[in-house]
């Protein structure tokens, strides 16, 4: 359509529309050589997530890391890859939470409201979808990177894409990106339900919330990732009613010899075992969907150094994925940050 009084060589302009987006980490295109060198050097090259000055980074990067590391990781997604949809768990994930979301917010707001997803790393690129959705008529997003728990590495580097990508179109919509949802009281029932179905409303003698880790130096400069972590171990422990004691708190995937937030979740568990505990749960908290980091480290090294120290029943908690509650938790972020625009 064109403006009723514009002359007849105006370019057409398309009905105006409300975005909604979501963001998650991203994922390579497939488990081969070449796709892992070009997601992980899309990662890895990242300053949000590695600091490092690029004349010191750059050159271990590019002529150490991505020689050998694409093989070992390509092999750790080839075990989890769905292959009947030819993409990672994360990717799929991903897209069925998108169309729950669709389904409700047209349902809600009518089709004026326009939901896709982006990667941050990988694709659907956020210069893509974002293009795509100026294209079709946004001329406002709100913006949701799928992290409970804000780090600069994660919520950060999504939205600093986000401005990126604003900053190639020339007519820019409005957006509002989204605050972390680690304490909302929603996001912790949603939680607290999950740990009850996985566990049959049993108590465990130990839970283990592992999240995501990243170097104490990043909580030293100010993050407030590590403490958003405890506030919602500590929320969840009391949303179900346990006392002190059953829920520890610890990180995983350390990369590289800097010190990181600690307990690091496979020494975590192996000393549990080997402190008698014979039967332990895992949960991820800082995930909001399944992916290589739960699905292939949790359920394969930090299993297997619990079963070596002497543990026998591990118990993995999913993400909480597309999942109902998890949907409602969304959809309710969305609502606070889309008022007044529909």
């Amino acid at each position: 359509m064109t403006p009723a009084d514009s002359p007849a060589d105006h370019p057409r302009i398309p009905p105006a529309k409300t975005g909604i987006l979501i963001a998650n980490l991203g994922t390579p295109d497939g488990y081969d050589y070449w796709s892992m060198r070009r997601y992980l050097n899309e990662f890895l090259s990242d300053s949000r997530v590695i600091d490092l000055p690029r004349w010191k980074w750059q050159p271990i990067l590019q002529g150490i890391i991505l020689t050998r590391r694409p093989f070992s990781s390509g092999a750790n997604y080839k075990t989890i890859w769905n292959e009947e949809k030819d993409e990672s768990p994360l990717m799929t994930i991903t897209r069925d939470q998108t169309e729950a979301l669709r389904a409700r917010a047209v349902a809600e707001w009518g089709n004026d409201v326009m939901v896709e997803f982006c990667m941050r790393y990988g694709n659907p690129s956020t210069q893509e979808v974002v293009g795509g959705m100026v294209e079709a008529g946004c001329r406002r997003i709100v913006f949701l990177p799928l992290y409970p728990q804000y780090a600069g590495a994660t919520s950060a580097t999504a939205n600093d894409q986000l401005f990126r990508a604003l900053m190639e179109q020339r007519r820019q919509p409005a957006v509002r990106t989204c605050e972390p949802y680690f304490d909302r009281p929603d996001y912790i029932g949603a939680l607290a339900a999950s740990v009850e179905r996985a566990l049959d409303g049993q108590k465990p003698v130990k839970l283990v919330a592992s999240y995501h880790g990243m170097p104490r130096r990043y909580l030293m400069q100010g993050d407030p990732y590590y403490c958003q972590c405890q506030k919602t171990s500590r929320l969840l422990q009391e949303r179900l009613g346990w006392e002190d004691g059953i829920i520890d708190t610890s990180f995983q995937s350390v990369f590289g010899r800097e010190e990181w937030l600690r307990p690091y979740t496979v020494e975590h568990v192996a000393d549990l075992a080997r402190q008698g505990y014979r039967d332990i749960a895992v949960i991820s908290p800082a995930f909001a969907s399944d992916c290589i980091e739960t699905l292939e480290e949790i359920q394969g090294e930090i299993r297997e150094a619990f079963e070596h120290a002497g543990g026998e029943r591990f118990t993995y908690i999913p993400c909480l994925n597309a999942d109902p509650e998890h949907i409602d938790v969304m959809m309710n972020v969305i609502r606070e940050n889309i008022a007044g625009w529909v």
